[in-house]
């Protein structure tokens, strides 16, 4: 069976997702394409082979000749979109958010619940990355003891125009929040927001600093700093009883020369995670020729409570205290 993808946003992601599939990727065709720039779209289309632009969102979703959609348009009509192609009862690769808040995460958990499937998966590729899989596997090996810390490093080259602090914790950190449950194999408990007192004043993007606590009782902290200049840079460590267990960054040359050693950096998450990427979009591709759902991968559920975390995050940050991270029941579709 061949899955017959389309995908609704043809920016830097949606882009991405498309060569991906083309290049990448067996047991799939990109068939239609939809962006709000429709010379963007059209290029794309003509770049992969897909063969039609649609006109809407809606119109991509509903065509019989799509039988899964990506979403990776703008964040706030994620959730309409997904809640359409759960409608269709077509599987869907959602780049996070989910949604642009909790609620609107649980009102797509609610029409999972009703039809009786899980159809969405939120692009939270780490899952897939081999050096957190490597690090979750060798503590789960028992060998370590239990995990007592996870140290977490989230930095940009620098934050687009329209960036904000808030954004830090809405629009970067649900990676850090969805990793960190993964590897723990734990919920969130709390989190404190802090900010450095020396960063620039005035700035719009600031750095965020946050402590959480799991639920197992594990520590976390994470740093994100989207203007650290040097490159794009991800680090964890995981503190366990017995050991500790690093991240190491996929690289391909160092180099030598005027007194000096040096690894080059990249400028943003492409080169860092493209193994993730494509090892997350082919198991969607399987999952949906076997007509079931990703084990390893986000679930709607995980996009809800990524999204708990982050509106917890801005709460801490504004009213400078501890925020206590409360979840909805489970639903047995997610067990």
């Amino acid at each position: 069976m061949t899955v017959r993808v389309g995908i609704i946003g043809v920016g830097l992601m949606g882009s991405d997702h498309a060569r991906i599939f083309a290049d990448a990727v067996s047991g799939v065709e990109v068939v239609s394409l939809y962006d709000a720039d429709v010379a963007r779209a059209k290029a794309m289309a003509e770049e992969i082979g897909a063969r039609s632009v649609a006109d809407t969102p809606l119109a991509l979703i509903a065509d019989k000749g799509v039988d899964a959609v990506v979403i990776a348009s703008p964040d706030e009509t994620h959730a309409d979109l997904t809640l359409a192609a759960i409608a269709a009862t077509k599987p869907v690769l959602c780049e996070k958010p989910l949604a642009s808040s909790a609620r609107e995460c649980l009102d797509v958990i609610a029409a999972e619940v009703k039809l009786g499937k899980r159809l969405a998966h939120v692009g939270f590729m780490r899952r897939y990355d081999p050096s957190y899989v490597a690090m979750k596997a060798k503590w789960k090996s028992g060998e370590l003891g239990e995990a007592l810390m996870f140290h977490c490093v989230h930095r940009n080259v620098s934050a687009p125009h329209f960036f904000t602090s808030d954004m830090a914790i809405t629009n970067s950190a649900p990676h850090e929040f969805d990793i960190v449950r993964f590897m723990l194999d734990s919920d969130v408990a709390d989190i404190t927001v802090f900010q450095p007192a020396a960063a620039a004043k005035g700035a719009l993007v600031k750095p965020v600093f946050m402590v959480m606590r799991s639920v197992s009782g594990a520590l976390i902290d994470v740093e994100i700093h989207n203007n650290a200049g040097y490159g794009y840079d991800v680090k964890g460590e995981l503190v366990c009883e017995r050991g500790t267990i690093s991240l190491r960054s996929p690289v391909h040359s160092e180099v030598n020369g005027a007194l000096a050693n040096s690894i080059p950096v990249p400028a943003d998450h492409r080169p860092r995670f493209a193994e993730a990427y494509r090892l997350q979009n082919q198991a969607w591709v399987r999952a949906i020729q076997a007509d079931t759902h990703l084990a390893q991968g986000s679930s709607a559920w995980d996009g809800y409570a990524a999204m708990l975390s982050a509106e917890a995050g801005l709460r801490s940050m504004a009213e400078g205290r501890t925020v206590k991270i409360a979840m909805d029941a489970k639903p047995r579709l997610y067990a």
